[in-house]
């Protein structure tokens, strides 16, 4: 499992990257900052307001050098069908979404539920080093906040001590 503080694992998965599938690795976010969030499943109800709200944040988590990156333990053609339904989503998906079908990442990340053989609701930071900065994980039924997980990255770029509720600007603690 992915611990704070230690050099994240190295991982290789197809994605969904604007409508094509493309390989996309680890080494391919080295010396730069980047969010890995899953989701349980496609075709889903709480799974598509993490990701559209991580979407409608990709420009802000960008501005701050960070790229995000989705995952799931879908295919990619279940992604692709899903993304593009012209239901579910009215904003094209532009970030990356790992079709984790090995479940190599999600069990390499430590979020792998394997007895259903999908991922929790898991976050990891990882910075521009390469070491993880921030795992959460949820259970199935409580989605995330995409604005805390941007709150969080810039906590962490700071520098700084940063209280409770900190936002980007604010004094530091101390």
């Amino acid at each position: 499992m992915a611990q704070v503080g230690q050099q994240a694992p190295e991982w290789k998965s197809v994605a969904y990257v604007n409508g094509e599938e493309k390989v996309v690795s680890s080494s391919d976010y080295a010396g730069k900052w980047h969010v890995i969030y899953w989701y349980p499943l496609d075709f889903t109800f709480v799974c598509p307001t993490e990701i559209r709200g991580f979407q409608e944040l990709v420009d802000d988590f960008d501005d701050d050098g960070v790229a995000v990156i989705g995952a799931s333990t879908d295919s990619f053609f279940s992604h692709k069908a899903w993304f593009e339904d012209g239901k579910t989503f009215a904003n094209k998906i532009t970030h990356p979404v790992l079709a984790d079908t090995n479940h190599s990442v999600s069990r390499a990340f430590g979020v792998l539920k394997e007895d259903a053989g999908i991922a929790f609701r898991g976050t990891v930071i990882i910075d521009d080093k390469g070491v993880v900065r921030s795992v959460v994980v949820n259970d199935l039924d409580a989605g995330r906040s995409p604005k805390e997980t941007l709150r969080t990255v810039q906590a962490l770029q700071s520098g700084g001590l940063c209280g409770a509720d900190w936002n980007k600007g604010d004094d530091f603690a101390g």
